[in-house]
């Protein structure tokens, strides 16, 4: 974990960034909110269950990407060209713009600018029967962006997560959290960071469907 220095500074600097993000971005995230409820006249935001430090489970602000009606648990993971995805989804979702309402998320303390992948905790479950270890990730709150956010994508497997998010935890430092959120610009607009899993699965933990065929007659 960290110091109580590297807390303080950490939170600090979340609060800062957070409110200064939030006046600035306001008109966009108003035009978001305004044409999602303009293409089906459903909510604006998305609300789920996730993960944070210690396996807190908090409610994260999304801006809703997906047809109005679906279920939670669909939720959990987006697929390759996924049907439930809508027009305005398509767009926001390509330069990560549904993520924004997560700065109120950083403001009340619940996330950090940098930090694991808040992970639903079905999911979770799942992952940690298959990598016990799956759980030292919730050493620290989760993250808008992150070490595994930038150098991996959204379909990395949990085994890859786990590895690139505790080379994180190990080595934290206040120049690392910078560097990953300057990196960060770099990678909104490349396709395959958003990228979904493919249509015959549930969770990431399986990438090759040969792979998928053995696990399943075993």
């Amino acid at each position: 974990g960290l110091t109580v220095e590297q807390r303080v500074i950490k939170r600090a600097l979340d609060v800062v960034m957070a409110l200064f993000a939030i006046v600035i971005l306001s008109p966009v995230m108003l035009l978001i909110a305004g044409c999602i409820k303009v293409y089906d006249h459903g909510p604006a935001l998305f609300v789920q269950d996730r993960l944070t430090q210690n396996g807190k489970i908090f409610k994260l602000y999304k801006f809703r990407s997906m047809s109005v009606g679906i279920g939670e648990g669909e939720y959990c993971m987006t697929r390759k060209k996924d049907e439930r995805v809508t027009p305005v989804g398509r767009v926001i979702r390509a330069i990560h713009f549904d993520e924004l309402p997560q700065l109120f998320n950083i403001l009340k303390g619940e996330m950090s600018f940098v930090g694991p992948r808040p992970e639903c905790p079905a999911l979770a479950r799942e992952y940690s029967e298959e990598l016990p270890e799956f759980d030292y990730r919730l050493k620290m709150k989760a993250g808008l962006t992150g070490f595994a956010q930038v150098y991996g994508k959204y379909n990395t497997t949990p085994y890859d997560k786990l590895k690139l998010d505790l080379y994180y935890i190990e080595n934290y430092s206040l120049g690392l959290d910078l560097k990953l959120m300057l990196m960060t610009f770099k990678v909104l607009f490349q396709k395959e960071n958003t990228e979904g899993i493919d249509i015959w699965q549930t969770n990431a933990v399986v990438k090759d469907q040969s792979e998928h065929h053995q696990v399943q007659s075993k």
